[in-house]
């Protein structure tokens, strides 16, 4: 393996994310350093780090964005290069431009091209002015008096969205155009409170399209290539909750068109590193969403029919070093499919749970990228993200049906998740055939209903199986019997 310029990477995140990475420079024989918050002392991703320096802030999440202490850390560790997972402060341009300012590589793509393509007007804009399909849309900041006036024109259904950010934040549909104006107040409000810019624009609302996205990767020398498409219509609140590749929507020639589209709209932004182009796709025609600068939650997919170690590619892509191979070489093999695992409601319209891990075994024979272990507290500080359940099968058939007892099979005592919602969904019918889009959940409400219910036998299972030491004492010694009565479990 060539020699690398750097021997440590701090990486600048947390939970499932962090512990991936550090697998990866352990298998590159590199160092590794973590900066957390107390209250991630007693997870994986610290307990795996070759360093862990703490942090703080007023709350935990204010610890993790704050740059000046990130950089302090990877000073501290002597780290050559920083990784910054996904969310945080990974597509945030001046956080890049502080790394690369410090002497630190950054594992990401350029700052500029941050700031270009984080700009969700920007870079819609740009790929506009490029030659790349678009949603139609109107601009708030193009003139902000008229902006309702020229939203209305396009006539309903409408999507209001912010500039910045996403996850689905700040995103409100108007049907009805006599709610427009709320709609916008509301999305202000939210995109100004998440994410400090509260600039706005409206696209016409494509009813439930697909949700196609394709994983890029460049180099520094301008090689660019394709590593095939994931499917991740299966979205609550439009945050993805399942995602598979390849998508059972595009047939072979559209599978090149999409995948194709992707390449040159990241070599036209002068794209280095990993990165994701997202569309819309609505019959057979597709429209540019937005492009993440960054690694995404779904990429264990895409590794699985691929054999990329994305995290590696974007190692070396920030070490210098040229693409070892050309887009010839890429070969997808069987499909893959990824639950993400929620500390969630559904039937409480995905409000999110917490409670301390009191039981957590999961499935075998499948890829478990998860951020908790038992014992821990599960909090509101962060996302609800837990873990991620990938299955890898030669068809998709044979994946949905892993998945499904995959996910019967995870115990997690101590915390509602979204774990029987998702073994209805990779069960459902619906699914199965491929028939779905990202109102899919929308139309399907009777998935995510009576999930406590369905929940309890396991729930009893669980509580059981945590009793059963003292069950066990019990058995063995037949005079503790009448001291226990009847309350010997």
């Amino acid at each position: 393996m060539p020699q690398l310029p750097f021997d440590t990477v701090l990486i600048a995140n947390r939970g499932e994310i962090a512990a991936r990475i550090v697998k990866t420079l352990r298998k590159l024989g590199l160092r590794s350093a973590i900066a957390y918050h107390e209250i991630d002392a007693r997870t994986p991703a610290v307990s795996m780090a070759d360093l862990a320096i703490q942090i703080s802030g007023s709350t935990p999440i204010a610890s993790y964005l704050d740059t000046r202490q990130i950089i302090a850390a990877a000073d501290q560790a002597r780290a050559g290069a920083l990784h910054p997972g996904y969310g945080l402060l990974s597509e945030n341009a001046e956080f890049a431009r502080a790394v690369t300012d410090a002497g630190i590589a950054f594992i990401g793509p350029l700052p500029d091209t941050i700031e270009l393509m984080g700009d969700k007007i920007r870079a819609r804009n740009f790929v506009q002015s490029n030659g790349f399909p678009v949603a139609p849309c109107v601009i708030e900041e193009d003139d902000p008096a008229t902006f309702a006036s020229r939203a209305q024109a396009m006539g309903a259904p409408l999507l209001v969205k912010p500039s910045a950010g996403g996850g689905g934040k700040g995103m409100r549909i108007v049907r009805d155009l006599n709610t427009l104006e709320a709609a916008i107040e509301q999305a202000r409000s939210e995109a100004g409170r998440y994410f400090g810019d509260a600039r706005l624009y409206a696209e016409r609302h494509l009813e439930y399209p697909r949700h196609i996205e394709v994983q890029v990767l460049g180099d520094c020398l301008g090689n660019l290539v394709h590593l095939f498409e994931r499917e991740c219509s299966v979205q609550r609140r439009f945050q993805k909750i399942i995602e598979e590749t390849p998508s059972p929507a595009l047939s072979q020639e559209s599978r090149a068109r999409i995948c194709d589209t992707a390449v040159r709209i990241a070599r036209a932004a002068n794209y280095r590193n990993a990165g994701t182009v997202e569309f819309l796709l609505s019959g057979d025609d597709f429209y540019f969403l937005e492009m993440n600068t960054r690694l995404q939650v779904e990429h264990p997919v895409t590794e699985m029919i691929t054999g990329v170690d994305l995290v590696a590619e974007q190692i070396y892509a920030a070490a210098g070093r040229e693409l070892a191979f050309s887009q010839s070489d890429i070969v997808s093999n069987g499909h893959a499919i990824e639950l993400r695992l929620y500390a969630e409601a559904p039937e409480c319209g995905y409000a999110p749970t917490t409670g301390k891990v009191l039981l957590l075994e999961y499935p075998n024979d499948v890829r478990i990228d998860s951020g908790i272990i038992q014992g821990q507290h599960i909090t509101p500080a962060f996302d609800p993200m837990l873990a991620k359940i990938i299955v890898h099968s030669p068809s998709r058939m044979e994946s949905a049906l892993k998945a499904h007892r995959a996910v019967r099979e995870l115990v997690l005592l101590g915390c509602e998740t979204n774990a029987n919602l998702l073994a209805r969904i990779v069960s459902d019918e619906a699914f199965l055939g491929g028939h779905f889009h990202v109102g899919y959940l929308e139309q399907n409400p009777h998935l995510a209903s009576g999930i406590f219910a369905a929940g309890m036998s396991a729930f009893l299972a669980s509580a059981a199986l945590l009793t059963r030491p003292v069950r066990d004492s019990a058995d063995a010694v037949p005079e503790l019997h009448s001291a226990l009565g009847n309350w010997r479990n």
